[in-house]
């Protein structure tokens, strides 16, 4: 009854109880022809991605001020223009649309700015790669 038992010593006895060891963790590998979850959710996420046309802050107060509303018909020309310029490796494209200019992010498919046909006349723009002329 007098064991001996030193501090930190969980157990008396040298060896580990049977409880307390580990079982080996066996990765659950997909069966054929079956995708796993996680390529299912990755799959389903890049679809979403792929078809929202985002709009930043910054464009959402120029198209306020200037009296630009965007139609559905234009958004959907707009996200095939997205995904042209994405396959041609675009990082921030100018978008000319009926008479407006949009600034896009291409990569995260945001409009970051809108210019109205008014002020398109001797205006400069900058920090773009590519130019979009959508019909």
């Amino acid at each position: 009854m007098m064991e001996r038992i030193s501090i930190g010593q969980l157990y008396p006895s040298a060896g580990t109880p049977v409880s307390a060891r580990k079982a080996p963790i066996q990765a659950t590998v997909p069966q054929a022809g079956k995708p796993s979850f996680e390529n299912l959710l990755q799959n389903q996420l890049q679809n979403q991605k792929s078809q929202i046309v985002r709009l930043s802050h910054h464009a959402e107060v120029r198209l306020e001020q200037r009296g630009i509303e965007l139609q559905p018909e234009q958004l959907s020309k707009i996200e095939s223009a997205i995904d042209q310029a994405a396959s041609k490796g675009a990082k921030d494209a100018l978008m000319l649309l009926e008479g407006m200019a949009l600034i896009v992010n291409i990569p995260n498919r945001t409009i970051v700015t809108a210019i109205d046909g008014k002020a398109l006349k001797d205006n400069v723009f900058t920090k773009i790669d590519s130019a979009v002329i959508i019909s």
